[in-house]
């Protein structure tokens, strides 16, 4: 295996992380992504137990967790779609670079978010 099947772009695709209180509003999000194409893929994990500090309290909740993938370039529009959509007042929206991936699938994901 060589580098050559991989590409190194820094800053140019990301995963984001956002947290939703059930499954219907995970489902209605995800899709309005995908389909103004502010996002490539959007995975749906369910169930997953949340712990944090909300107005002072320690807090504890069930969420479904999306993990996003979109570009640097369609990130703020993402970002203001999520906050639209979404139940939360503060909901989590936290963007990590991906640092390698296979050429193939990273050409996929800038062409499903290219408008």
């Amino acid at each position: 295996m060589t580098d050559s099947c991989y590409s190194f772009r820094m800053n140019q695709e990301y995963l984001t992380f956002v947290t939703t209180p059930n499954q219907e509003e995970a489902s209605r999000i995800a899709e309005a992504l995908v389909n103004e194409r502010l996002a490539a893929c959007v995975n749906i994990l369910p169930a997953i137990e949340s712990v944090y500090r909300w107005e002072g309290q320690v807090t504890r909740d069930r969420e479904v967790l999306l993990i996003i993938k979109t570009t640097a370039h369609r990130f703020a529009e993402l970002e203001q779609r999520i906050k639209a959509l979404h139940s939360y007042t503060t909901p989590e929206i936290i963007a990590i670079n991906i640092e390698r991936g296979s050429k193939e699938y990273l050409e996929w994901l800038q062409a499903a978010v290219k408008i």
